[in-house]
């Protein structure tokens, strides 16, 4: 493994790329924002707002936001509704799990503090589970049935409520690295990125499933995402996460302080609502050699709130230390024993980048904290 020389980031994160100087494609796209001429982009916005403001007639909505509840979703809504005087109406997925009390809050707040009607989905749970333990046993992604509602929905439901400028938040391929590295406003294109891309609809109906239950897991027909707009927040602003986190607790947003102090994550903010769910995204670590951790000390060094040094020991102690209550809500919903659990994840460690310890732990063969 390489690692970026300005952040944590190494080269296995999917679609990255370093270049001669070993800086990835993250630091340089950060580093790059000085030359975009963003008061050029914030009247293109406002042009885009005037286009589409109004366009359902008085008090009809006019543009719509797919949400969670968290920082970046008030974020979005606090710039739609409050800087942009939209009336925007907001989509989301519910996945089902236990959530977080703050996870509660925040979704109730969002709408309550900005007065915006919230239509939201809670997938098929008998689907969503015999999906789960399929897509986490065969392939490691347990949760691709909500993350592919999480894309689609949004969009069936803007197509419905004729409001096609529809708001996501940053470019994650641009913004952290990744296949679709190419900076645009639009986000017609994020519905194939590598989360949540489409799998046939055969090999999903082998898996117990009808097709009744994968209805909204297809993307609209090409006619009606014709006809949609949606777009990215963060190219017309400059997209910081913690800023927005600032932000969303001016208006009522709540993190875990107080509430659960995350093993494996170096911040209490950020994809808060609920435990489970955590198992798919730290599932990067047996696979790639990063998680959360490496995620957010690397936005910070390129912030200016931490450097590489500092970063290193939070990395070292955290990433790779799936925290407990995960584990046992996710075993909880699927139906496994934890033995069964950790089974099961033990073969998606990467060998090329993992070997077990005298200890039996799978430890980082070539870790940041021993590079050359």
């Amino acid at each position: 493994m390489k690692y970026c020389k300005k952040c944590t980031m190494p080269d296995t994160r999917p679609g990255i790329t370093f270049d001669e100087n070993g800086v990835c494609s993250a630091c340089n796209h950060y580093a790059h924002r000085k030359d975009v001429d963003w008061d050029a982009r914030w009247k293109e916005f406002e042009a885009m707002c005037d286009k589409y403001r109004g366009c359902n007639g008085p008090g009809g909505y006019d543009c719509a936001v797919a949400v969670s509840g968290g920082k970046d979703s008030h974020f979005q809504v606090y710039m739609l509704k409050e800087v942009m005087r939209m009336n925007p109406i907001l989509f989301s997925v519910e996945d089902n799990f236990p959530m977080t009390e703050a996870g509660k809050h925040n979704l109730k707040n969002i709408s309550e503090e900005f007065g915006c009607t919230i239509i939201s989905c809670k997938p098929n749970i008998k689907a969503q589970k015999t999906l789960m333990r399929t897509f986490f046993e065969k392939y490691g992604k347990p949760t691709w049935y909500v993350d592919r509602l999480i894309y689609t929905f949004p969009l069936h439901m803007a197509a419905k409520f004729n409001t096609p400028f529809l708001c996501y938040g940053e470019n994650v391929s641009f913004e952290y690295g990744g296949n679709a590295d190419v900076e645009t406003y639009s986000a017609k294109d994020q519905i194939e990125n590598g989360v949540a891309v489409g799998f046939p609809k055969e090999e999903l109906l082998g898996y117990g499933v009808s097709e009744n239950d994968l209805i909204l897991t297809e993307a609209p027909s090409a006619e009606e995402l014709a006809r949609l707009d949606p777009f990215y927040m963060s190219y017309f602003v400059p997209w910081n996460s913690y800023k927005n986190y600032q932000i969303a607790k001016e208006h009522g947003f709540h993190d875990l302080s107080h509430e659960w102090d995350r093993t494996h994550h170096a911040e209490n903010f950020d994809q808060i609502d609920s435990r489970a769910y955590l198992v798919h995204s730290w599932l990067k670590y047996p696979k790639f050699g990063h998680a959360a951790a490496t995620d957010y000390t690397a936005r910070y060094i390129r912030y200016g709130m931490m450097t590489r040094e500092e970063a290193i020991p939070i990395i070292k102690e955290r990433d790779g230390a799936l925290d407990p209550l995960c584990v046992r809500d996710f075993c909880a919903f699927c139906g496994y024993t934890e033995t069964e659990f950790w089974a099961i994840m033990d073969k998606f460690y990467n060998r090329d980048l993992f070997e077990k310890d005298e200890y039996g732990r799978w430890m980082l063969k070539e870790p940041i904290w021993k590079e050359n």
